[in-house]
């Protein structure tokens, strides 16, 4: 019998999640054992072209992370569509866009400005940019479109089921692959490896009445281990993110980011953090609530850290 055949993709992201997957530990010997790697372009030697060779629904799963950022992300994504059974966005990049789509505050003018011009180590007189095409006495040399605007997985085509995390961790990894590899996949759009409710529901710290009169930084300030962190006046975006890590971060005395995306039923995971915020606030002066807003850095680095392109505005306006 035939062994189910396995493709990974890496497409706009930092790599954490390629790393991910050799976390599954001893299990990675139970992976190769049961199944074909036939994609993994960080792992093995293959083309694009042996994949546009493939028949159609010839991959059973193909674990795609990474926003989609470039000409070349979105090729690849409706390309292993195509020839997937199976297509998982893996990793808050491909589900929720994550750190590249916080480039969506800008057009793509405003960050190769910044990137070829105006960065304190970037040395460029003859304003240089990226080309699409090049000639070159060899031939004609080709870079990816890069877009305007980044894109999640399923903004660009249909997807199957949802990995979340910055990276996933082991066990959800785990959980997906030995889903397919017993035929026990739950229902299509479902999110594998995760709960449905709040990450404050698996958090051990104590939660008592939240009254602020200022949110700190975590360096700002000397928490109490075993308390919450937003009683504490440490923004944790726990209330607003979906469980399923372990509170790993808040176990370590450091505040949730949010990588899991938004809990089962929230539509913007943003939205919802800056809700709880404000009621948390204990002041009826207008003046005072405003210098405790003051206090929070990057508003919406910290609400959107990881879910600006899947938000509701997705973008700020292009002019």
């Amino acid at each position: 019998m035939a062994k189910p055949k396995v493709g990974l993709y890496w497409a706009a992201s930092c790599g954490g999640c390629e790393i991910a997957v050799l976390d599954i530990a001893e299990h990675i010997l139970d992976l190769a054992a049961a199944v074909d790697i036939v994609f993994w372009p960080v792992a093995i030697d293959i083309k694009y072209k042996d994949v546009e060779a493939m028949e159609d629904e010839s991959i059973d799963l193909c674990l795609f992370n990474g926003a989609v950022r470039t000409s070349e992300n979105e090729h690849m994504a409706k390309l292993l569509r195509q020839k997937s059974k199976v297509l998982v966005a893996y990793g808050s990049c491909a589900a929720e866009g994550c750190i590249p789509g916080l480039a969506n505050q800008f057009s793509r003018d405003e960050v190769f400005d910044y990137v070829y011009d105006k960065t304190p180590s970037t040395v460029n007189p003859e304003g240089i940019r990226p080309q699409t095409t090049f000639k070159v006495k060899e031939g004609d040399l080709r870079l990816p479109a890069f877009f305007d605007t980044v894109k999640t997985l399923d903004q660009v085509v249909k997807v199957d089921y949802y990995v979340p995390g910055c990276p996933p961790i082991a066990e959800q990894t785990w959980a997906v692959l030995e889903a397919v590899l017993k035929g026990e996949l739950p229902a299509p759009g479902s999110v594998v490896g995760a709960g449905t409710t709040s990450l404050c529901e698996e958090c051990e710290r104590e939660r008592k009445e939240k009254k602020i009169k200022k949110f700190y930084r975590p360096h700002e300030i000397v928490t109490d281990p075993e308390e919450c962190l937003l009683d504490q006046g440490v923004i944790c975006c726990g209330v607003a993110t979906r469980m399923g890590c372990g509170a790993q971060c808040p176990a370590v005395n450091m505040p949730c980011r949010g990588c899991y995306g938004p809990p089962e039923g929230v539509i913007d995971q943003g939205a919802k953090l800056i809700s709880v915020l404000g009621s948390v606030i204990d002041s009826k002066d207008s003046d005072e609530i405003a210098n405790v807003c003051a206090t929070v850095f990057d508003p919406l680095g910290t609400a959107y850290r990881f879910g600006v392109a899947n938000s509701i505005l997705r973008r700020s306006k292009l002019k």
